[in-house]
Order: structure tokens, then C-alpha cells, then sequence
């Protein structure tokens, strides 16, 4: 792995939303590394360099808004000559429950941000941590309510429960770094108590 995005939007109005769940665990995974992020015009948002089992990755957060998150993306790709297939892009999902997280390969977009990433890549031949956040079928009545509920705080139990989840994803993330997928696919698709997970 040599780059992973965690998409969001900026800004202090949005960094509590569901949304910004991609954006919540890159800063953890910056803190972990004892890396500061800091914003450079030329990527369109914040980028480190943190070190990893498998050497250094790069770590970016957009400014762009999450619609245009293929324009950060892209740049730092095409600049470091990234291949997609070595890139992370972690990101909320509506249709996994709050606590439930999920890494695959390729795919379909998922949301206006993969898409975006997807057209500025030219291929969906990347990886993607996806982070559930649950979805409102049950109450949302038109696509404008499914907005608000992205764009909004998760209550305090899906909150934890999220957060339980990105903390899973920290202990699988030296072997994501170093590329040991199917064993990292393991570790997170497991259910906490399921039975024993291989150790990174």
C-alpha cells in the first residue's frame, strides 16, 4: 500500500458527520504514526507520510469536498506515480450497520466519492475500507433525507459502535500496509468473539 485517502468534507461544520468516517480513522492512523498532517495546494488537501511495515505510505485527506475527492487523489497518484491497485480509499458506507467495516477490491461506486475517484483513476481496480454507518430506510422518504442523515452526527451508540470498528481496522492496518489482504480481510470481517483472528 502506498497511499491511503480517507474521504470526508472540511470543514468544522462537517467533521462530526457520518460522512466524515473516512476522514475519522486517516487522523487516527496519523496520530498512531506520530505524523501531522498538513495541507498542500498542490494534492487539493492534507497530506503525511507516515511508516509502515512495508515502508513509507502516503496519507491524504481531501479538501475538495467529497464529490471532488478524485481531483486530490488523482494528483498525489499521477505526482508519485502510485499505481491504483496500491491505493486505499476509506470511506462510509449506507449500506453496512454502524460497526460493521468491510475491505474489498474494485467494485462499483458506493457513494459520490468513490465515483469520483473512480473517473479520476480511470479504472475501480483500487482497494476500499468501507465503514458502515448505517441507512435510514426505515424513515428516509426521498434522497434529500438520506443527504441529511449523512450529514449529520451518528447518535452516541452508533457512534461507539463506529468507533469500535475503526479501532479494529487500526489493529489490522500493518497487515493491510504490507499487502497480506486476505488475512486483513479476515481480522475485519470477523465478528469480535467469533473465534481468533491471525495475528499481524
Amino acid at each position: 500500500m502506498k497511499l491511503v485517502a480517507g474521504l470526508g468534507n472540511p470543514g468544522r461544520k462537517y467533521e462530526d458527520t457520518r460522512h466524515n468516517a473516512g476522514f475519522w480513522w486517516l487522523e487516527a492512523l496519523a496520530r498512531a504514526g506520530g505524523v501531522t498532517l498538513r495541507h498542500e495546494a498542490r494534492f487539493h488537501g492534507e497530506v503525511a507520510r507516515v511508516g509502515s511495515p512495508a515502508g513509507e505510505v502516503w496519507l491524504l485527506k481531501p479538501a475538495t469536498y467529497m464529490n471532488e475527492s478524485g481531483r486530490a487523489v488523482g494528483a498525489l497518484a499521477d505526482f508519485y506515480k502510485i499505481e491504483p491497485k496500491d491505493i486505499l480509499v476509506v470511506h462510509d458506507e449506507l449500506d453496512l450497520p454502524p460497526g460493521d467495516i468491510r475491505l474489498k477490491f474494485g467494485g462499483s461506486a458506493s457513494g459520490n466519492g468513490v465515483r469520483s475517484v473512480i473517473q479520476r483513476l480511470g479504472t475501480r481496480d483500487f482497494w476500499r475500507l468501507r465503514i458502515g454507518i448505517g441507512h435510514p430506510r426505515e424513515l428516509a422518504k426521498s434522497e434529500q433525507e438520506v443527504v441529511d442523515y449523512v450529514l449529520h452526527a451518528p447518535r452516541a451508540e452508533e457512534r461507539r459502535a463506529i468507533d469500535d470498528a475503526l479501532e479494529r481496522a487500526s489493529e489490522a492496518w500493518p497487515l493491510v500496509s504490507r499487502g497480506d489482504m486476505q488475512a486483513a480481510m479476515l481480522r475485519l470481517h470477523t465478528k469480535p468473539g467469533a473465534g481468533p483472528a491471525p495475528k499481524p
